[in-house]
């Protein structure tokens, strides 16, 4: 009996989860070149700027740029590993979005193909999505919310994909900054 309740409310939840969701969105795409200044607070900076990069659905933000140029003035592994758990853990808007419903994909064949990678390879995907910088990772995560994808593995598979991703980017900063004499 208290089933059928039970419906409307998890669904004005979705809806409100989504709202916030694009909401933010919205905002960090706004704010974006001010959020770049966060970096000047170290580890937490780099940690909180990649969270808020990565938070955002579909709308392009700094992310790799400051990871690429605070490899050059922090440790490159300590960038790598701020970086990758803000990442990880803002990349939980999409698989949010992605749970509270399936219309959010869309019909694309881009789209479509993502989630059937993530449907077909799960955690391999995301993993790999993750790993490389593409603008098709928010559907990945998306289709990870709606298969359900434990969100454990979600966020585990995303933060390892994550860490290569930013690995790169730091050392690559570190490296040719200081073989054009631009480094500190």
């Amino acid at each position: 009996a208290s089933r059928p309740r039970a419906r409307p409310l998890l669904t004005v939840l979705r809806v409100l989860t989504l709202l916030a969701i694009l909401a933010l969105t919205l905002y960090l795409y706004r704010v974006r070149e001010q959020a770049e200044q966060l970096a000047i607070y170290g580890y937490p900076g780099i940690f909180l700027l990649a969270l808020l990069a990565n938070a955002t659905i579909f709308l392009p933000a700094p992310g790799v740029a400051v990871v690429f140029a605070m490899g050059n003035v922090f440790h490159p592994w300590g960038v790598a590993l701020a970086a990758s758990l803000g990442g990880a853990l803002g990349e939980l808007s999409g698989y949010l979005a992605g749970f509270s419903g399936r219309a959010v994909i869309g019909s694309g064949e881009k789209q479509q193909r993502v989630a059937h990678w993530v449907q077909t390879y799960g955690p391999y995907a995301i993993l790999l999505l993750a790993a490389i910088p593409n603008p098709v990772f928010d559907i990945a995560g998306i289709a990870a919310g709606v298969v359900k994808m434990p969100l454990w593995r979600f966020l585990l598979f995303c933060w390892l994909g994550q860490l290569l991703k930013m690995l790169f980017f730091a050392y690559a900063g570190r490296y040719s900054l200081n073989w054009l004499g631009m480094s500190r």
